[in-house]
């Protein structure tokens, strides 16, 4: 479908990644990230270009998924690199864009998250937050999605269990932060790759 693709990354998107999603001590090769194309519609059903870096080994899933959800009309309010916002993960999220690889730790650890290797992907984050109880105090992030923390109102870009998007993600294999239970994490997918982000 016109609007989507893949490509390798570019030394001209190198250079804006450097630095920003691309840290310097990056352990995930260059030649194993995928620059993708999509198109998404918005609240108001218009269609707006969007761009993600992810691993090559999900770049044909998020394809298929971000094509489906654009035909069924799914909202999603921005798709651009989190390189835009510096790659800071808590400006990104506040803005409720939607994003895939950005070298960093998982919160309030030393592991590294799977959005370092390319391999997760998170979805109108703004409205879809990270909930977790860290020595007997909430955190929410992004600090701003505190209103959405309540999974019993109904408001726009919310993702449910039975939604579209989490059914897509589900059927190409990614696992919902939605479903955990030490924490919540609405808007996240992530996928296991043996021998990238699991042994085998």
């Amino acid at each position: 479908m016109d609007g989507f693709s893949i490509e390798e990354i570019s030394d001209e998107l190198f250079d804006r990644m450097k630095g920003r999603s691309f840290k310097e001590n990056c352990t995930t090769p260059r030649q194993d990230l995928r620059h993708l194309r999509v198109l998404h519609r918005d609240l108001q059903g218009q269609t707006k270009g969007g761009e993600l870096v992810c691993h090559k080994a999900i770049a044909e899933d998020l394809i298929d998924i971000f094509q489906k959800l654009f035909e069924a009309s799914y909202p999603i309010e921005q798709i651009r690199l989190i390189d835009d916002f510096g790659g800071d993960d808590e400006l990104s999220m506040s803005k409720n864009n939607c994003s895939s690889f950005n070298f960093r730790k998982i919160s309030f650890t030393d592991l590294l998250s799977n959005h370092s290797y390319g391999l997760a992907v998170d979805i109108n984050p703004l409205y879809n937050p990270y909930i977790k109880t860290v020595n007997g105090v909430l955190d929410v992030e992004p600090a701003n999605s505190v209103p959405y923390t309540d999974r019993s109102r109904a408001y726009p870009y919310k993702i449910e269990p039975d939604d579209l998007c989490c059914r897509l993600f589900k059927e190409h294999g990614f696992t919902w932060g939605g479903d955990w239970t030490d924490s919540k994490d609405y808007q996240h997918f992530e996928k296991v790759v043996p021998g990238v982000n699991e042994e085998g």
